[in-house]
């Protein structure tokens, strides 16, 4: 007779034999001990935490991932690290709290476009709001049009080659759902129909779509904020 296999002992299991919450505990434990090691800097330390954050939202625990978040949200806000607090925008967008999450978005659109942070990251907050909005709403198609505009000033070399194929893929994509536009002559006329030519007219637009977004649940001053961008740094206010 064969006897019943023994389970294999944790330090032998694999992350393929493992299920993805299995995963997702494994890893919260190991951030869990280096985060009380006391052993790391700040930002490697601010890093885990927001880690932890997504972690805590793919098991479900969206209250926990959410307070997580928002915490390290100011700490970076208190560093002036517009970029780490862009990406903890993020994680509090997907931790799903109704419209305290959607106003975190907005705020990390905000911060993103206004900012000279990383394309990658402000092109997939816009994707969010894409993601968010009615097929027949304007919002994406603003939002798709900001993506590719941040991209052409802000992103270089290998990222901005990938970036705009994306970004021109999504905007493709956001003009047939709305409009069923499939030729360039279409494109082009949906393009002038919805003003998504000139900077000045499309970025009042998403500051609108921010401003609905975000209500009056603003975490930060955006006027004193703007008040300190040196005049030789190039940022976009939307």
């Amino acid at each position: 007779m064969n006897r019943p296999l023994e389970p294999l002992p944790d330090a032998m299991l694999t992350p393929d034999m493992m299920t993805s919450s299995e995963t997702a505990i494994a890893r919260l434990e190991t951030i869990e001990q280096q985060l009380h090691a006391n052993t790391i800097d700040k930002a490697e330390q601010l890093r885990l935490t927001l880690e932890k954050a997504r972690l805590l939202t793919e098991l479900d625990r969206r209250p926990e991932a959410w307070d997580t978040a928002r915490n390290t949200f100011d700490r970076y806000m208190a560093e002036k690290d517009y970029e780490g607090a862009v990406d903890a925008c993020d994680a509090l967008f997907l931790a799903g709290q109704d419209k305290h999450s959607l106003a975190a978005l907005g705020m990390g659109v905000w911060l993103g476009v206004t900012f000279p942070i990383d394309a990658d990251l402000t092109v997939g907050m816009l994707q969010h709001i894409i993601d968010e909005t009615p097929e027949d709403a304007d919002g994406a198609a603003i939002a798709a049009t900001v993506a590719g505009y941040i991209t052409d000033i802000r992103a270089t070399g290998k990222q901005h080659e990938r970036l705009i194929f994306f970004t021109n893929q999504m905007l493709a994509n956001v003009a047939r759902r709305h409009s069923n536009i499939e030729t360039q002559e279409q494109f082009d006329l949906w393009l002038d129909k919805l003003e998504l030519k000139e900077p000045a007219k499309f970025l009042i637009r998403l500051r609108n779509i921010v401003d609905v977004l975000v209500q009056d649940d603003w975490w930060f001053d955006r006027d004193a904020l703007q008040a300190e961008i040196p005049d030789n740094q190039t940022t976009v206010q939307p």
